[in-house]
């Protein structure tokens, strides 16, 4: 050891800040690497720790960066620097960790949102207050990260004497350029505010079934300036906040998920409703979309040729809904086809003579062959 020192000594102090460098970024790496080791052994068999888990996973680039930094601040006063050089490496050091805490202010908060999200999933079957969670959630951590943001660039800028000196003219000058700034950012300005609207009186939440501009879809995201809705065949229409304040639109899941489903059917005046009630009440029993609430057959509607029968049944979710509807009127129709073919709609028409008297079979023949007779001449 002493023959160490020795060598230390004997060296530049360019050489000997160099080695003290290194020390610190490896010391501070190696501390780092024994936490998170400890952690990984203390919550290896708790599956559930989603808390330390989700630590571990987003914390560790920025831990990478934050603890070294901190390690070199400490080995700081042990290096052999000109005053000049020691301010340069501390105000250095200073702006760093003001970046490397705000980074790591960030990923804290998307740790939270991981903790919670883990504590309300939306995948349940009533997810209702889950989505409603998620929905404010995910307003809040842009929020945060919006300040985390802010603050850090003022503390950054305000860390310059230069800067300091500065800023008191430019708040004099601030009430003006607000102004301005307002009058050319008023669309966005109103984004801003109905996200704010939206994520507190919350018309629509994460995962809601909407219809918008006539497309069928699930929200997918909320920003604070548009929603993106995914729709049933897997593209994205992308609207602007806004557009949820201002203009009508059609939310199937806003109190419940819980739907009624339709399925229409045109029949004969001869199909046997009994029967087709029972087999419809056999056909919800047997699915699993079906929530054990409704589940009807009505006739709605009659025409001169057939009649309208509606079969109205619920389900947990309009995923249910829209299976179990598919899936009956399939049902049904092969029902009827099978079992009574002469319950399908068809068009009657009698046939009458020029006296008014209804055709017997041997005149519609004879009418047939003299017509036939007539073509061939």
């Amino acid at each position: 050891m002493e023959q160490f020192q020795g060598y230390y000594q004997d060296l530049a102090p360019i050489f000997q800040n160099l080695i003290l460098i290194i020390a610190a970024v490896l010391g501070g790496l190696l501390i780092k690497s024994i936490i998170f080791s400890i952690l990984r052994f203390a919550f290896r068999n708790h599956q559930d720790a989603i808390l330390i888990h989700s630590l571990l996973t987003r914390c560790s680039a920025v831990l990478n960066f934050l603890v070294p930094l901190i390690t070199l601040s400490l080995t700081l006063p042990l290096m052999d620097t000109t005053p000049r050089e020691n301010q340069f490496l501390e105000k250095t050091l200073g702006v760093l960790m003001i970046i490397g805490f705000a980074w790591l202010a960030i990923k804290i908060i998307y740790v939270a949102q991981d903790y919670i999200n883990d504590n309300f999933d939306i995948e349940a079957e009533n997810n209702f207050l889950a989505r409603k969670v998620r929905t404010q959630v995910q307003f809040i951590r842009k929020l945060l990260i919006i300040g985390v943001v802010v603050i850090t660039l003022s503390v950054l800028l305000l860390s310059f004497e230069s800067v300091r000196t500065i800023g008191a003219g430019l708040l004099t000058s601030a009430g003006v350029t607000g102004i301005i700034i307002g009058f050319a950012a008023q669309k966005s300005i109103a984004n801003l505010i109905a996200g704010f609207q939206i994520a507190f009186t919350q018309p629509i939440r994460i995962d809601d079934v909407v219809i918008v501009e006539g497309e069928f879809g699930r929200i997918e995201e909320i920003t604070l300036t548009y929603v993106v809705i995914r729709l049933w065949d897997l593209r994205r229409l992308v609207v602007p906040i806004n557009y949820f304040i201002e203009k009508p639109f059609q939310n199937w899941t806003r109190q419940s998920t819980e739907l009624l489903g339709t399925v229409f059917l045109y029949t004969d005046y001869y199909v046997p409703l009994k029967e087709l009630r029972a087999e419809l009440r056999r056909l919800c029993e047997a699915s699993p979309h079906w929530d054990k609430k409704v589940c009807v057959l009505q006739v709605t509607e009659t025409t001169e040729t057939a009649i309208q029968l509606r079969v109205l049944v619920s389900a947990l979710n309009s995923g249910n809904a829209w299976e179990l509807r598919v899936y009956l009127r399939e049902k049904l129709v092969e029902y009827i086809r099978d079992n009574y073919p002469e319950s399908l709609p068809v068009t009657r028409a009698e046939i009458r003579s020029e006296d008014g008297k209804q055709f017997q079979d041997t005149d519609l023949r004879q009418l047939q062959q003299s017509r036939g007779v007539q073509q061939n001449r």
